[in-house]
């Protein structure tokens, strides 16, 4: 260790006191690291142990910045435990669901105490201590409930804390950063103003009622033990996006990134300039290496999923004993979105229950066989007698039955094997998400019935729900190959092919009255049209209706329930070639405002690469 960083080490245990300091640091600087890239690693861990602080070095060993003297944020939250932790929790995942994400969710429930400040590695302990001072000062005054009052507007809902608890509450915010400026040199900006727990923030308006709705089941005498919580982030990527990564990703070339499922990745939006359509140029968390990465191997994360917690102070009758030890967790729980527990389902089906409303959930078909094969697949797998064979595993294992022959499968091609296995994939998550389908109805291409059959297998409906074959949400023909209609398969020969579809319901648009080449106005007609007779068929009924059709359906057939304008033909046109297979939108109905609002699906989206075929007799020698 230096001469100075010696010093600057001794100043620290004095301050306080005689505490072991050098427990963590010791193993570190004898494996050979110095002491301020040790003590940087023990502050990005949380000072935790010696081992996770050793176990980040190694992983960043090829950090280009590992040498920067930039210190971590810091910044003291309020947090909720127990029983009224379950209820907020409850609300941030119902929220989510019905009403998109909102700023609320980007942050575990909390009050903020101060605002982000920073703090030398170095002088992180006498930063605990502070915040061990400040709440043993408090801890005899703290109310043994705090007192919260919802309050909403139109682009904030949240509980406001009561005035004479909300003194207390500042006192020992002023508190911590009068100590935190004594011993560890920090500047710490208190939160004067309304204390307040954010519980929805920058939603749409029209989305007010129903989390309204939602918070009333959030009662604030729930039982909870406060617990003042320390967490820091890095303050070079406060204004960036933050990635999840999804799948693993071995590098194809020197300027790329590897990724490994957990890790996060920082992307600055302002600097994609030199990245390819798909790809994003980002930074590891878990390795500070950086460069381009697929952006489908990942997903947007909340903000705090990257922020380290250091040490709590739980207020109540079993405070934290553990928030002052060097190398224990210190609750690192407390204050974290948790799962769900099983005893808990009972009281989310009957908050499910108070906002029960229609639903309409479009999906895309899944993946059909010219997808993958091209416009001669029905050559690659026919007999010259015009039988058919698999030449592929991703072919079909076999084709229903048609009236005229192979030939018809030509232009209305079946699905894949995958294709089958994303629609049941689909119909397994909507069975674990618990959402109640009560209709089905479906294109007429052969690919769109499918994918309902295999949906409706998996949620165990099969049987008991009919498929309502809708020609009016078939694709624009003007897509469409060849100057006619294609031949699709009739409800008999659907029937005879062990399709449950319905034989009494009649269509808002007969399969004849498809025209080929057809206007892309007439084209949005007919979906208004069939979707405005879908969702009547029964007024009264709530649940969902299932409607499987092509990826311009998830725009055309939900545009006109939302009351929008049709979109230009060409935006129409880019937008839908984005379409993933099982793609979803998901609409609900607002009864008290009279209209429809789209929401969050109720299963996540389906990602995959491509898997090329492959030649065993390449391998023969000679060849």
């Amino acid at each position: 260790m230096a001469a100075g960083e010696t010093q600057i080490y001794a100043k620290v245990s004095n301050k306080l006191k005689g505490r072991s300091t050098t427990s963590l640091l010791d193993p570190l600087l004898g494996m050979g690291f110095p002491a301020h890239i040790a003590l940087k690693a023990l502050a990005a861990t949380g000072r935790k142990t010696a081992a996770e602080a050793s176990d980040w070095l190694h992983c960043h060993c090829n950090d280009p910045s590992l040498d920067d003297p930039i210190p971590q944020e810091y910044a003291l939250f309020l947090c909720p435990t127990g029983p009224l932790l379950d209820k907020l929790q409850e609300f941030w995942r119902e929220s989510r669901r019905q009403c998109a994400k909102n700023r609320a969710h980007e942050v575990f429930p909390h009050i903020t105490l101060c605002d982000f400040f920073t703090c030398e590695d170095q002088k992180l302990e006498c930063l605990y201590e502070a915040l061990k001072r400040a709440g043993d000062r408090t801890l005899g005054a703290f109310p043994p409930a705090v007192p919260l009052v919802l309050h909403s507007s139109v682009s904030y809902l949240g509980f406001f804390v009561n005035d004479s608890t909300a003194d207390i509450i500042q006192e020992f915010a002023v508190m911590f950063a009068t100590e935190a400026s004594i011993l560890a040199d920090c500047i710490v900006k208190p939160c004067t103003k309304q204390l307040h727990l954010t519980l929805a923030h920058k939603f749409y308006p029209h989305h007010q009622r129903t989390l309204e709705q939602l918070a009333r089941a959030v009662h604030p005498g729930h039982g909870c033990q406060w617990t003042a919580a320390l967490y820091s982030r890095d303050m070079r990527f406060v204004h960036y996006q933050t990635l999840r990564v999804l799948f693993q990703y071995k590098p194809q070339n020197m300027d790329e990134l590897t990724l490994s499922p957990g890790d996060y990745i920082f992307v600055d939006p302002t600097q994609q300039e030199e990245a390819s359509e798909g790809w994003v140029f980002g930074i590891s968390q878990q390795t500070g290496c950086r460069g381009f990465l697929p952006e489908n191997y990942t997903e947007r994360a909340s903000e705090c999923d990257t922020w380290v917690k250091h040490r709590t102070y739980t207020f109540g009758v079993a405070p934290d004993q553990s928030s002052g030890k060097d190398g224990e967790a210190s609750s690192r729980r407390n204050g974290e979105p948790q799962p769900l527990p099983v005893s808990q389902s009972s009281s989310l089906q009957s908050l499910q229950a108070t906002i029960l409303r229609k639903s309409v959930l479009v999906v895309r078909h899944g993946e059909r066989v010219d997808q993958i094969f091209g416009k001669s697949w029905l050559q690659q797998c026919s007999t010259p007698d015009g039988k058919y064979y698999r030449p592929d595993l991703n072919f079909p294992r076999s084709l229903p039955r048609r009236s005229r022959g192979i030939k018809d499968f030509e232009n209305d091609p079946p699905l894949s094997s995958c294709g089958i296995f994303q629609s049941r994939m689909a119909g397994e998550a909507l069975l674990d998400s618990g959402i109640r389908i009560t209709s089905v109805f479906t294109s007429p291409a052969l690919r769109c019935v499918q994918t309902a059959k295999h949906i409706l297998e998996e949620l165990k409906l099969e049987k008991k729900i009919k498929i309502r074959v809708e020609p009016g949400i078939f694709e624009w023909t003007k897509w469409e190959a060849g100057k006619t209609t294609p031949t699709l398969m009739t409800l008999e020969e659907l029937k005879g092919a062990n399709f449950n579809v319905s034989m009494d319901y009649r269509p808002a648009f007969p399969l004849p009255s498809l025209l080929p080449a057809e206007r892309y106005e007439d084209y949005l007609h007919r979906c208004a049209v069939s979707m405005e007779q879908m969702v009547s068929i029964r007024p009264q009924d709530v649940g969902v209706i299932l409607v499987v059709g092509h990826g311009s359906a998830l725009d055309s057939c939900t545009r006109p329930l939302l009351g929008l304008p049709p979109r230009d033909c060409t935006v129409f046109t880019q937008l839908v070639r984005k379409i993933p297979s099982l793609g979803m939108c998901f609409l609900e109905e607002n009864k008290e405002e009279g209209k429809w609002e789209l929401v969050n699906p109720p299963v996540k989206t389906l990602t995959h690469g491509s898997n090329s075929a492959f030649n065993w007799s390449n391998w023969i020698p000679g060849n």
